[in-house]
C-alpha cells in the first residue's frame, strides 16, 4: 500500500515536526493499540457518568487520568503509564510549535497574462509555465506557488483584487505593459522616429496614462507593418493638422496618402455684394420740436 495524504495534512504536520505512520486498509491489527484506548476510556470513564456541563467534564477527565487512568498498573508494560510518561517519554517530547497559521490550497491555472488567481487576487508565475497548473499555498503572510512539489515562487499576501506582478516573471516584451512603464513605451517609440516619438508622448500626455497604452502599441503596430519611414511621415503630418487619432493615421497609411500635399489654405472671402459701406453707418444728430421745445437725438 501506499498511502496518498492531503496537502494539508502534510503541511501541518512538517509545522508540527511529526511524521504519519498510515495503517493498512482492512488491517485491524495495524491499530490495536490506539483503539484498544478508546475502549478503555469508554468503559471505564464515561459509562455511568452524569456530568453538569463541558466544563465539569474537562475538570474530571484530567483528574481521572492521573489518579487512575495513569497510576493503574498497565497490562503490556506492567508498570504505571504515568511514572513511565514523567520518567522516559516527558523528556523527548518536541516544544509546543508556534500558533499554525490555517493556509488555503487550490490548484491554479498560469494565464496568457503570466498571472494565477487565488484567493481572489492575481499573482505572477514565471514564464516558463505558461499555460500549466501549479499548486498554491496561501497563508495570511505569503503565497506560494509549486510545480510538482517544487517551490517556484513567493509572493507577499494581497487584500482580495489586488495584483502583484515580479517583473522579472514577464518575457521583455511584455514587461512595459503589464507593469504600466509609460517612459519605456514612449522610448520605444521614439526609437522609431522623432515624429512617431512625439506622437505617442502626445497619447500618453493624460492622468491616466496607462488607458492609453492600448493606442501606443497599436501605434507600434503600424510601425512593424508599413515601416517607420511611411508611419514617420504620416504622424509628422497629423500634428502638423493637431490631429492625435490613430485610427486616422491608420487610415492614412492604408491609403498611402501620407505624401500627399497638404491642400491650400482658401484665399480671404471677397467682399460680399449687399455689404454696406462702414461710412452708412455714421451718426445722425436729428433735432425735434416736442411740446415748444427742442429735443437733439
Amino acid at each position: 500500500m501506499n498511502p496518498r495524504f492531503t496537502a494539508g495534512w502534510l503541511d501541518y504536520a512538517q509545522h508540527c515536526g511529526f511524521a504519519t505512520d498510515a495503517a493498512r486498509v482492512r488491517s485491524p491489527k495495524d491499530k490495536p493499540k490506539v483503539e484498544r484506548n478508546v475502549q478503555y476510556v469508554r468503559g471505564n470513564f464515561w459509562a455511568g457518568e452524569d456530568f453538569a456541563g463541558l466544563a465539569d467534564a474537562q475538570e474530571r477527565a484530567a483528574s481521572w487520568c492521573r489518579r487512575t487512568a495513569g497510576m493503574r498498573i498497565h497490562g503490556t508494560i506492567a508498570a504505571r503509564p504515568a511514572e513511565v510518561f514523567a520518567g522516559h517519554e516527558a523528556g523527548l517530547l518536541l516544544p509546543v510549535p508556534a500558533a499554525y497559521d490555517v493556509p488555503v490550497f487550490t490548484s491554479v491555472k498560469v494565464h496568457r497574462d503570466f498571472h494565477v488567481e487565488v484567493a481572489r487576487s492575481l499573482y505572477s508565475a514565471p514564464k516558463e509555465y505558461l499555460g500549466r497548473r501549479l499548486d498554491a499555498r496561501a497563508d495570511s503572510c505569503l503565497v506560494k506557488l509549486f510545480h510538482r512539489g517544487q517551490l517556484v515562487k513567493t509572493h507577499p499576501r494581497a487584500e482580495p483584487g489586488r495584483r502583484v506582478t515580479d517583473s522579472a516573471d514577464l518575457p521583455a516584451e511584455k514587461t512595459a505593459y503589464a507593469m504600466r512603464d509609460v517612459a519605456s513605451l514612449a522610448r520605444t517609440a521614439r526609437g522609431h522616429g522623432d515624429a512617431i516619438g512625439v506622437y505617442a508622448e502626445r497619447l500618453l500626455d493624460t492622468d491616466l496614462p496607462w488607458t492609453k497604452m492600448r493606442q501606443v502599441y497599436r501605434l507600434l503596430g503600424l510601425v512593424r507593418r508599413y515601416g517607420p519611414g511611411p508611419v514617420d511621415t504620416a504622424y509628422e503630418r497629423a500634428l502638423d493638422l493637431d490631429v492625435v487619432n490613430v485610427t486616422k493615421i491608420a487610415s492614412m497609411l492604408e491609403k498611402a496618402t501620407e505624401n500627399t500635399p497638404l491642400p491650400a489654405r482658401p484665399a480671404s472671402p471677397a467682399t460680399a455684394r449687399f455689404a454696406r459701406d462702414p461710412a452708412e453707418y455714421r451718426a445722425v444728430q436729428l433735432t425735434l420740436i416736442t411740446g415748444g421745445q427742442e429735443v437733439t437725438r
